[in-house]
């Protein structure tokens, strides 16, 4: 008996409801298989995630004196990029809120780096409207360029040294951006 025989005997074998259950499993497995095959297609182009250390990430906060991410003392960092006029981005940007209300700024320093924006007004009012409670740096071409940042929003997770052990591409829920970060 051949495979294609075998497969078709156990199913028959199988009730309405257990043939139902496997039809969901295997519809469920084909989405979070293709959810991730377009997740990692995206984020191809970013650094590798294989603990190199990250770029230098230095400029003007959007209030506040200049940030330097060789000060950092926390042991990961999430450096989140975003474009202020990016529907995606003000839809995450709830998430990063709350993952800040859950971490220690200790053990997580999350900063965001806004990035293709035409004035400071208009990062001004992404970070009003938004109630964003974390540093905004005013990024530029070079930094955009070191980091490898080709669409929005862009982020990577860095360790206590600085290293990049995470990177991702597009919306992440609070879960993920939580799972993602607990390093």
């Amino acid at each position: 008996m051949d495979l294609k025989q075998r497969f078709t005997e156990q199913w028959r074998s199988l009730s309405v409801r257990q043939r139902k259950y496997a039809e969901i499993a295997g519809q469920v497995l084909i989405f979070v298989a293709g959810f991730l095959l377009v997740s990692n297609f995206q984020a191809r182009n970013l650094l590798a995630a294989d603990r190199q250390e990250a770029p230098q990430l230095q400029g003007q906060l959007l209030q506040g004196p200049e940030y330097d991410l060789s000060h950092t003392a926390a042991d990961s960092t999430l450096v989140y990029f975003f474009a202020p006029w990016c529907a995606v981005c003000n839809a995450s940007s709830d998430n990063i809120t709350r993952l800040r209300k859950l971490r220690d700024p200790h053990k997580l320093q999350i900063v965001m780096v806004a990035v293709a924006w035409d004035s400071e007004a208009d990062v001004r009012a992404f970070a009003t409207r938004n109630n964003i409670n974390v540093p905004i740096v005013l990024g530029n071409p070079k930094i955009i360029q070191d980091w490898k940042i080709s669409g929005f929003p862009s982020y990577y997770v860095l360790d206590g040294q600085r290293q990049v052990v995470s990177k991702d591409f597009g919306y992440s829920t609070q879960l993920g951006l939580w799972w993602r970060t607990w390093i």
